[in-house]
C-alpha cells in the first residue's frame, strides 16, 4: 500500500470514530432537550389543572365551576392559542385529579408525553388508567399503539382472562406491571384479530396465511416481546414428520412460544398434539439460558371443563379464543359485569 493510501485510510478512520462519538453526544443531547421539554410540559399542563380544580371546586363555585372554566378557556386562547381550549383546560383538570402529587408527575414526565397522557385520561375507570399509564411506560408504547390497546380493548381482555385478572388488578394498583410475569400473563383470551378481514368461515391455511399477511399487528395482537421465528415448524419424532403452525420467541422472557391454530373449539387432542411440540422443542430447539418453551392453542371456542381438566388455566400450555369481529361492546358488557 503506497503512502498516500495510507493516509487516506488512517483520515477515513479517524473521519468515523469522529462522526460516531459527535454523532452519539448529539443524539444524546437531543434526547435530554426533548425529555427536560417534556417533563416541563407536563408540569405546566399538571400545575394548570391542579390550580382550576382549586379555585373551583368545593363551596359556592362548584355550582358554576363549568361557565368559570368555559370563560377562563376563551381568555387564555385568546392570549396563547388553541392550547387552552375548554377541552384541553378538561382534561389538565383529570390529569391533575388522576396525579394528586408532583412526584407522580415527575415520574411520569420521563416515560410518557402529553399526547399518552391525553389518551389515558380519558377513561373513566381508575383501574384501567393505571394499567395503560404502566403498561406504555415499561413497554415504551407510541401513542399509536397505546391508542390501539386501548381501542382494542386490551384491558378488559387481560382481567376477564381466567388466570390473569388478579395479577392485573393488583400490579394496575401499584401502578406497575408484574417484573416476572411468565406464562400467567404472556398470554391472555380471548385475542381480537378482526384486522385480518377473515371471513365468517375459514380455514386453518386461510387463517395462517392472513396471520403471515398481518404478521406486525398479530405480534403486537399477543403483546409486547413477541417475535416471529418461523411457520409449520417441522419436527420429526420417531421417523414421522410434524408441522407446527407458528414458532415465535418472546425476547423478555426468553422462550419459545409454540402456536397452534384451530378454526374450530379446543378438543382434547390439541393438548396432546402441543405437549409432543414443546418437548421436542425443549430437546432440540432451546439454547442455554433459554426459559422452557410455552404454547398457545388459538381456538374458536373452549369448554370451561375441559380447560380445567386438562390444566390449560395455568402452566406451560394455554387455550386461547380468537376473535374475528369487533367485540368490544360485548367486553365492556364484561367489563362492567365484573364490577
Amino acid at each position: 500500500m503506497s503512502e498516500g493510501s495510507r493516509d487516506d485510510a488512517m483520515i477515513r478512520d479517524v473521519e468515523e470514530a469522529l462522526f460516531g462519538d459527535v454523532s452519539e453526544l448529539i443524539d444524546k443531547a437531543r434526547t435530554r432537550a426533548a425529555t427536560a421539554v417534556n417533563a416541563e410540559l407536563l408540569m405546566l399542563y399538571w400545575g394548570v389543572g391542579k390550580r382550576i380544580r382549586e379555585g373551583i371546586l368545593g363551596g359556592e363555585r362548584a355550582a358554576y365551576g363549568r361557565e368559570i372554566v368555559r370563560r377562563l378557556a376563551g381568555r387564555l386562547r385568546e392570549r396563547y392559542g388553541r392550547g387552552y381550549s375548554h377541552s384541553a383546560l378538561t382534561r389538565m383538570m383529570k390529569f391533575a385529579a388522576w396525579c394528586p402529587e408532583s412526584e407522580i408527575v415527575a415520574t411520569l414526565s420521563q416515560q410518557l408525553s402529553w399526547s399518552h397522557i391525553v389518551e389515558i385520561v380519558a377513561l373513566e375507570d381508575a383501574e384501567e388508567r393505571e394499567f395503560y399509564a404502566a403498561h406504555a411506560a415499561r413497554d415504551r408504547w407510541s401513542v399509536r399503539t397505546l391508542r390501539e390497546r386501548i381501542a382494542s380493548q386490551l384491558y378488559v381482555r387481560t382481567i376477564t382472562s381466567d388466570d390473569s385478572g388478579d395479577q392485573v388488578i393488583a400490579a394496575a394498583s401499584e401502578s406497575q406491571v408484574p417484573d416476572d410475569t411468565g406464562p400467567s400473563i404472556l398470554f391472555r383470551d380471548p385475542y381480537v384479530l378482526d384486522f385480518l378481514g377473515l371471513p365468517g368461515k375459514h380455514t386453518e391455511s386461510q387463517l395462517e396465511t392472513a396471520i403471515l399477511d398481518e404478521i406486525q399487528r398479530f405480534l403486537l395482537e399477543l403483546g409486547v416481546g413477541f417475535a416471529f421465528v418461523e411457520r409449520q415448524k417441522r419436527m420429526t419424532v420417531d421417523g414421522r414428520d410434524f408441522r407446527l403452525d407458528l414458532l415465535l420467541y418472546h425476547i423478555t422472557e426468553r422462550c419459545y412460544v409454540a402456536v397452534e391454530l384451530k378454526t374450530r373449539p379446543l378438543d382434547p387432542g390439541d393438548y396432546g398434539q402441543m405437549l409432543l411440540y414443546l418437548r421436542w422443542l425443549d430437546a432440540h430447539q432451546r439454547h442455554p439460558g433459554d426459559s422452557a418453551p410455552v404454547g398457545l392453542i388459538l381456538c374458536t371456542d373452549k369448554g370451561a371443563e375441559q380447560v380445567r381438566l386438562l390444566g390449560l388455566d395455568s402452566g406451560e400450555i394455554r387455550a386461547a379464543r380468537y376473535l374475528t369481529r369487533d367485540v368490544r361492546e360485548k367486553l365492556q358488557q364484561q367489563l362492567d359485569a365484573i364490577k
